[in-house]
């Protein structure tokens, strides 16, 4: 099959087309993806972001990857949602440590509106420390989503995670429909989207194929496409299911994923996010070669290990990159 031009943005992908890109010798992937990450960024700069949960545990959501969710048995045990002036804490921390964006997570199915009040005051609060921000709080309604974005939300993280076939087995609380109902309202209140999945939760290429289709055949491609692997947490349905089964994603195809995912979205900014603390510095240069121009740094990811910023500082040092200085707080205080 011949390989499709991709010299600028599409939104009208095919599956076919997509899964040609997954088939191409490695070799040939990574020289197209790389030309056009090139043509899109900076090759060698990549954006540290902080991950913080202000609201841990307790969620309703069967999402059977996660920790968080109500219905595992992983002894994560709920809290409440974070004191402001401890969220701003963390963010002027992030900052000090060479964070460029601050992304906040709640474990909920969706924001009440008693908590409103306190969400809308931690956006303005990190916003005004110069930072990129984005939340993840579940589900939104168009007048939540308004808000946030007129607080100074830059971002809004809702991620498909998987293909729309294989959804099913990975959650059943809430639809695929719902997910882009709330990308919709995202994307009406004028913020960002940032949307992504997961992999090695027993998918098949096939359904990696799909996933990348559903994201790039949106009506406008996700300004931010996080790229997670699957941590298994014991506890969790697929953590169990998992542990005894070799990873059904290896460190090639994970490097895949991220490049086909680099050239059907080519001005998306590709975040290497959890997984990563057991990725080898070589398979992280893989995917930044590949396209991937974000990471979270830290010691944690809501509830799972990070790499860490002593060790992202000697991996930044040993490949020649630098930090990225994001535009998207300039952007927005412009409109």
């Amino acid at each position: 099959m011949t390989v499709p031009n991709t010299s600028t943005p599409r939104t009208d992908w095919t599956r076919d087309e997509i899964a040609a890109l997954f088939d191409l010798p490695f070799a040939d992937l990574m020289w197209q993806a790389q030309g056009v990450h090139r043509a899109y960024h900076d090759a060698n700069t990549v954006q540290l972001s902080t991950l913080l949960s202000i609201k841990t545990g307790g969620c309703a959501e069967d999402c059977g990857y996660c920790s968080q969710s109500a219905h595992s048995d992983s002894g994560l045990k709920a809290g409440k949602l974070m004191d402001t002036e401890a969220v701003v804490a963390a963010a002027r921390e992030a900052a000090a440590g060479g964070s460029d964006r601050f992304c906040m997570g709640a474990a909920w199915r969706s924001p009440k509106e008693r908590d409103m009040p306190a969400l809308l005051d931690m956006v303005s609060r990190v916003k005004a420390l110069g930072l990129e921000t984005c939340m993840t709080l579940g589900m939104l309604e168009g007048d939540q989503a308004e808000r946030l974005k007129t607080a100074g939300l830059d971002y809004y993280n809702h991620n498909l995670d998987t293909s729309p076939e294989y959804y099913g087995e990975v959650i059943t609380t809430r639809t695929y429909a719902d997910r882009l109902d709330t990308l919709e309202k995202v994307r009406a209140a004028g913020m960002s989207v940032c949307c992504g999945g997961i992999m090695g939760m027993g998918e098949t290429r096939t359904d990696r194929v799909g996933f990348i289709h559903a994201l790039a055949t949106l009506p406008a491609h996700p300004e931010s496409v996080p790229i997670n692997a699957l941590v298994p947490i014991a506890g969790t349905v697929l953590g169990d299911m998992l542990k005894d089964v070799p990873p059904a994603v290896d460190d090639v195809e994970f490097v895949r994923t991220v490049a086909v995912a680099r050239i059907t979205m080519p001005g998306s900014i590709v975040r290497l996010s959890a997984g990563r603390e057991s990725m080898s510095q070589s398979t992280q240069a893989l995917c930044f070669l590949a396209g991937a121009n974000s990471i979270f740094t830290g010691d944690r990811l809501l509830t799972t290990g990070n790499a860490g910023d002593d060790a992202d500082g000697r991996l930044f040092a040993t490949l020649g990159l630098t930090p990225m200085r994001s535009a998207e707080p300039e952007r927005i205080a412009a409109e």
